[in-house]
């Protein structure tokens, strides 16, 4: 994909008067922007399809008094297919409710920007499972927003931990904790999956696939990056029961 100042993603609409959509978008270059679609809900609008969530290209803009204005639109992709599987579409939908909730107005959004587009093209156009996808989605996630896990030293005596020991999840403090100075408010972890997000972390996509989708802690990492997000992530009720 080519990629100019303007090309964005939408992340949010809210209909507003009879045919117009307020559009929340997000630019690599430019961060969450706020833009008005005039007319895009009228069936023969240029500017339908780009209205919609998901819609990714190159956007048109026009400042005026600080208000921005979507005044054409090259569409990129749409992914289209999201919408004939309900579990797939609430996952899509929740990975928008944590860009808009990460990015901000006027700074660069490249690293969660392609983040974005790699999982939701994963999503749409591959077989597979939903839960590694957004499990390593979540790990990159946290590391875009400075709160990476601490995986390889346990969070409380600092000792490095070896590949197959009993490990627990310290959501406070935010990474793994050896058996000697666990607490019953951890988490207790496989090996695997402690080994599996090491490897998703400092690998690409594919070894968050590549393996049974059991070892991908979705849930815990879920509740990690939840709870440090000062908002509701909406469409967290909509996503398939584990």
């Amino acid at each position: 994909m080519r990629q100019t100042e303007n090309t964005a993603i939408v992340l949010r609409y809210a209909n507003y008067r009879d045919n117009d959509r307020m559009l929340t978008l997000l630019s690599p270059t430019r961060g969450r922007i706020e833009a008005l679609a005039r007319g895009c809900r009228r069936p023969k609008s240029p500017l339908l399809n780009a209205s919609e969530l998901f819609a990714l290209g190159d956007y048109e803009l026009y400042e005026r008094g600080g208000h921005m204005t979507v005044t054409g639109c090259t569409l990129i992709e749409t992914f289209y297919p999201l919408r004939a599987d309900f579990d797939r579409l609430a996952c899509g939908t929740y990975l928008l409710n944590l860009a808009e909730a990460a990015a901000q107005p006027g700074e660069e959004e490249q690293e969660l920007f392609m983040l974005l587009l790699h999982t939701l093209s994963r999503l749409t156009f591959s077989d597979q499972e939903w839960k590694p996808l957004l499990a390593g989605f979540l790990l990159h996630y946290a590391a875009c927003e400075g709160t990476k896990p601490r995986l390889n030293h346990c969070v409380r005596c600092q000792r490095r931990l070896t590949d197959g020991e009993q490990v627990y999840f310290d959501l406070t403090e935010g990474g793994l904790c050896c058996q000697g100075c666990h607490t019953r408010e951890q988490t207790a972890l496989a090996a695997a999956q402690a080994r599996w997000m090491r490897q998703a972390l400092q690998g690409g996509a594919s070894t968050w696939v590549n393996q049974p989708d059991c070892y991908a802690p979705f849930t815990l990492l879920r509740a990690f990056v939840e709870g440090r997000i000062d908002r509701p992530i909406r469409a967290a009720a909509m996503l398939p029961k584990d």
